[in-house]
């Protein structure tokens, strides 16, 4: 087949697709449609998948948490309910008898709507206060922008400090101003700023800049009940040790609770590449469920696809003739209405990419997580849209190349 008669071809099949205009538009919006769903699903999750890998990685494959059991619904035919709080006397004794050498930090939550005030300025009623002590910071991956730590002193001092998150920062000083060594009140409990937290900025659209942090004594005395849970947390010095360092624990934590031999544990231990490794799973669903919705769309863009090829082959019945009757082969009459099926798809497919891409990573800019392209699944739309258009377009091709050129020439 000449070169220049596969060109020409390809020109007829596009005056082809532009007479019908209206049945192509609409076409191209139905495969537009699946792609941008497929892509901007895909999208999101990526941009979601990268924040949050960024934001915990820090934590490293060398941590994990001893917790409170939480209730997990049935089972074997049992309603597990969810475990008695992990007391501040149990954390603390924890902490003073695992001797594996790793490095062991107590956490508790205090509040979730504290206003936090500075003279006239004050904060909204949704600043998340947790009790921490020296370890903590360390081992969850916080940093420091200005200002130190807790220290042990500070754990048994009477003194009432306060590390601050970048968002309260934001909003009780001027940029000029030094939040260290001011003094600030968390509802009506004054406190001393020893240090302000590097941004983190958000994970799955919480911040992690609206907190502050207390030492546990502190929190004890204002936030403390009988059913506070403590969270303990453990890094240990070499990840190669982990399966040990987590029955070391599971051991020294059963006799502190008291845990019947033979019994199942009263509390919980999760490493915190396995808590990822969980997220991502979640994530991973709704890209499995974008992209059924997507091929499902396709599916039905591919209907429609073959019934407009189909019409349009009734109605060039002539056309058709007349190409055969002045030398056109079978091959170059199938050859044109399948050009003209794969341009209608790629053009969906572009509009649909472009779209997806726009309003994924419009999602991401809300959720303030990173800018993606996401090319694997880019390159999985454009041969989806190529594989759709190919499959509707072959049977009307097929049929088009077999009719009888003198019979098409009779047709009216």
């Amino acid at each position: 087949m000449k070169r220049a008669t596969v060109a020409e071809n390809i020109k007829v099949s596009i005056r082809s697709i532009r007479s019908q205009l209206l049945r192509t538009i609409l076409t191209v919006s139905i495969i537009a449609i699946g792609i941008m769903a497929l892509v901007s699903m895909v999208t999101a999750t990526e941009s979601l998948k990268s924040n949050i890998q960024q934001e915990f990685s820090s934590l490293g494959t060398n941590t994990f948490t001893v917790e409170m059991k939480r209730s997990r619904g049935r089972r074997m035919g049992r309603v597990e309910k969810q475990g008695q709080p992990i007391t501040y006397r149990q954390a603390k004794e924890f902490k003073e008898n695992y001797n594996f050498g790793a490095r062991v930090g107590l956490s508790a939550f205090g509040s979730s709507v504290a206003t936090l005030k500075r003279a006239e300025e004050k904060t909204n009623p949704n600043v998340q206060v947790l009790g921490i002590d020296e370890n903590y910071l360390r081992i969850s991956g916080y940093e420091l922008a200005s200002g130190r730590g807790f220290t042990p002193g500070d754990m048994s001092s009477s003194q009432n400090l306060v590390i601050l998150g970048q968002d309260i920062v934001n909003e009780l000083f001027k940029e000029w101003e030094d939040p260290v060594d001011a003094e600030i009140s968390i509802g009506s409990f004054p406190c001393r700023v020893v240090g302000v937290l590097a941004s983190k900025g958000q994970v799955m659209g919480m911040s992690q800049d609206n907190q502050c942090f207390i030492t546990l004594s502190n929190l004890r005395k204002q936030y403390a009940t009988e059913n506070t849970n403590y969270s303990v947390s453990v890094q240990v010095s070499d990840a190669r040790s982990m399966d040990d360092a987590i029955s070391e624990a599971y051991g020294v934590f059963r006799v502190i609770r008291q845990d019947a031999a033979g019994a199942a544990s009263s509390f919980d231990i999760q490493q915190s590449s396995a808590m990822i490794e969980t997220m991502l799973e979640g994530i991973d669903v709704v890209t499995i469920a974008a992209t059924v919705i997507g091929i499902i769309t396709l599916f039905g863009a591919g209907i429609g696809l073959m019934n407009i090829m189909l019409v349009s082959v009734t109605e060039r019945t002539r056309e058709i003739g007349v190409r055969k009757a002045i030398g056109a082969s079978a091959a170059i009459i199938r050859m044109q209405f399948l050009v003209e099926a794969i341009v209608i798809g790629q053009i969906g497919g572009f509009f649909g990419i472009l779209l997806g891409l726009l309003i994924g990573n419009m999602v991401s800019l809300f959720f303030e997580t990173p800018f993606v392209i996401p090319w694997l699944w880019i390159i999985v739309g454009v041969t989806l849209c190529f594989l759709t258009s190919v499959i509707s377009g072959y049977y009307p091709a097929k049929r088009a190349a077999a009719l009888d050129p003198i019979e098409s020439l009779r047709y009216e």
